[in-house]
This record gives structure tokens, sequence and C-alpha cells, in this order.
């Protein structure tokens, strides 16, 4: 369950094509939004931006089709059909990459508190048609505060209370992300800039229970990256920095490519270690 289209690369793009390539597990793939307040990184792609000739929604459905193609997935539904409710757009909070509530939203807005009700019954059927064992999506504060993540996790929170499932949110550990930047910053000729610190979201690591190897689907995974090119720049490394691969949205922040997908119990129980659809150790 995803806000718009590249999140489900962003936060959780190995663990589907994991699980989609598992010949006795189905994937189905929730997305909420068109993605149309986007902030467009190719200069030629430019006039599809919202201020401009605000077509970007449109476009962004082909590049989560190559996406979804290329993490195996085959069932993709968007939210009350596409084009429903529109991304909300974010506001800065000052730091980073966090993000806050827009003082104004579009009357279709995701996150306009009178669409909650609505959103909920649009989950509830998929979830009572598709029966999962185990739902994804995005904690509580929505990974980094847009107002379209948070409402994402309310309203599948209140969906798997009408139609019950496991309920796991996506996370990034600090040891393994700072493990990560730490090697980039030695990368020669990277294209974006290092974070800050704490510029980028993470959690501390004593709360993760779950961590999933994603190594073996490095390809499918950069494959459905670079298909969002409206959102998302990759950088792969050559010679000394060579075996290292980078990526980045619009504020072109350095963020790294890695091997592990990790996840939380939304309801803080104990949790298989290493496969979400495995028996908890506690």
């Amino acid at each position: 369950m995803h806000a718009h289209p590249d999140d489900e690369t962003l936060a959780t793009g190995g663990t589907i094509a994991r699980y989609a390539a598992e010949p006795d597990t189905e994937v189905t793939l929730v997305t909420c939004t068109l993605g149309e307040q986007g902030e467009v990184i190719p200069p030629e792609l430019a006039e599809l931006a919202p201020e401009r000739g605000d077509q970007l929604g449109g476009y962004r459905i082909g590049e989560l089709a190559a996406a979804c193609s290329a993490l195996g997935v085959r069932d993709h539904r968007f939210l009350g059909g596409p084009g429903r409710w529109r991304d909300s757009g974010m506001a800065l909070a000052g730091h980073g990459v966090r993000a806050a509530t827009p003082e104004h939203l579009h009357p279709r807005a995701f996150a306009a508190p009178e669409a909650f009700d609505a959103q909920v019954d649009a989950l509830v059927a998929v979830l009572a048609q598709v029966r999962p064992q185990v739902v994804v999506t995005y904690a509580a504060d929505g990974g980094y505060g847009h107002p379209d993540h948070v409402r994402a996790h309310d309203i599948t929170a209140a969906a798997v209370r009408r139609v019950p499932a496991r309920l796991f949110c996506t996370v990034v550990g600090r040891a393994g992300l700072d493990a990560g930047l730490a090697r980039l910053a030695e990368a020669p000729g990277l294209p974006f800039r290092m974070p800050g610190p704490d510029e980028l979201p993470s959690v501390p690591d004593g709360g993760i229970t779950t961590r999933i190897d994603v190594g073996a689907h490095r390809h499918a995974r950069l494959r459905a990256l670079r298909a969002h090119a409206t959102q998302v720049a990759v950088w792969e490394g050559a010679g000394v920095g060579e075996g290292l691969t980078a990526f980045a949205v619009s504020n072109m922040v350095a963020q790294p490519f890695l091997d592990v997908e990790e996840y939380v119990p939304a309801d803080g129980c104990a949790a298989p270690a290493d496969d979400l659809f495995g028996e908890s150790d506690g």
C-alpha cells in the first residue's frame, strides 16, 4: 500500500520482487494517487510539472507500469481508480527531507480529512477480494512526514481492522543507512550532495524485527528505479567506486542503494526475522 508511484520501488522494491518471484505467493500493489505534485528532475520533462502543464500524473502511470513490470507485479490497482484522489503535495518541515501538510489542499487531495472514510472503504474492498496474509505500508509518521504517507498508514490500519491481516511497516534502520552513507562518502564522482547528520529519516535498529535480504533482486530494483525517471536519479560508481550505487530524489541528496529492506510489525508484537510470512522467533 503506497501513496505515490515510485514509493513502491524506493521503500519496498526488493521485497516486492522477492515475493513476486515465488510461485506460491501473490503480490498486489495498491497506489493511492498519481503523484501529480511531484517535482520533475529531467529538464526535458519540465512542462509536465503541476505548475506548468499539470500532466505529470498521467505520465507517471506509464512510469509505474514499467516499474511494476521490472519488479514482477502482475496485480496493480489505483485506490478508488486512477485519479480518484490527488497527490496532496507537501511543505518542507525545515530540515532535510522531512515533510508536513501544505497549508492549502486541493479539493481532491488524498490527505483531505473528509476523504478518510471513503478511502478506507475503497481499501477494504480490495482486501476483501484479495484476502492477504500480510499487508505492508508506512509507519505511523509516514516515514518522513509526508501527509499522503501518513494517510496511507492510517487508512491501512483502519482497513485491516475490518479485514484482518498481519500489518508491517517499512522503515530504514540507522546502522544500515549510516554504513551505506559512509561508503558513498569515499566514492569518487558522486553527483549528489551528501546528507547532513540525521537529514535522512531512519529509526533505531533495536526496534526493527524483520530484515529482508533483497540483494538477489538488485537488477530488477535498479530497472524499476530508472523507470521513475521524473522522480529519481540513479548513479552507479566506476573505478574506485565500482559496485556502489546511489540514488536521489529531486533534492539531489545522496541515498545509498541498500540490499536489505527492514520492517516492524504495526502491532508491536514479535515478528519473523527474515521473512514476512515466517514464524516469529519470540
